[in-house]
């Protein structure tokens, strides 16, 4: 197996080591940090255990995307499609791109309010959306949603409030970035740019049958 193969198979699995790493940063320079800094180097760990939660253990994002949000396309090579490159490529971007460089510019507000927003946004389409269309309480993604991104997402909104560190421009900003970067990262990169019909990097067969999301959605249907 090449370096870019185990990559494109495991790059969710080395986000954990990346996080533990992140953690044991904001621990060692704890009061050399501010604390909108904490909450970012929090969010940022909060996001590569969200894609450890989607695509390692539990797993079944792949096969959750394909079956819930777009059920014509084939099995492995989803969202026009999704394969294991554009995965890849789109989720290193969202985390190391757009969730990690807030955490370098604390006082730009609206750039680390953005990735704030999306994960509440997250809790919409995870733990609303495919939770009633499994008849489940829980999908994959959405542990590190309720237990890390939205409170994580709270203490943010509550601290710059309180302390009057956010206007309606950082707002309005903060939107437009977390929907412009949404659109480039998985629209245009993902779906455009690396998604492919005859692919040569689809899901592997077990990444697709983790958390049995096609008998899942066979039961919910009876």
């Amino acid at each position: 197996m090449t370096p870019l193969k185990f990559l494109r198979r495991h790059w969710h699995d080395i986000g954990i080591f990346s996080a533990v790493a992140a953690g044991a940063y904001l621990i060692s320079a704890w009061n050399e940090l501010v604390f909108l800094q904490k909450l970012l180097i929090l969010n940022f760990i909060a996001v590569l255990i969200h894609q450890f939660e989607e695509y390692s253990w539990p797993g079944g994002f792949p096969a959750i995307a394909n079956k819930v949000f777009m059920p014509s396309l084939k099995l492995d090579r989803f969202l026009n499609p999704l394969n294991q490159n554009s995965s890849m490529v789109a989720n290193l971007i969202f985390a190391y791109g757009f969730f990690l460089l807030p955490v370098f510019f604390p006082n730009v507000i609206w750039l680390g309010l953005a990735p704030v927003l999306v994960g509440f946004v997250q809790f919409i389409g995870h733990a609303i959306y495919v939770n009633l269309k499994l008849k489940s309480f829980y999908s994959p993604g959405v542990a590190s949603i309720i237990f890390g991104w939205i409170p994580i997402g709270v203490v943010y909104i509550y601290y710059i409030q309180a302390n009057s560190m956010v206007n309606l421009w950082d707002w309005l900003l903060a939107v437009v970035w977390a929907a412009v970067s949404m659109l480039l990262i998985f629209y245009i990169i993902e779906q455009k740019l690396l998604g492919s019909k005859n692919s040569p990097y689809p899901f592997d067969p077990d990444e697709m049958k983790r958390f049995d999301v096609e008998k899942k959605l066979e039961l919910a249907r009876r």
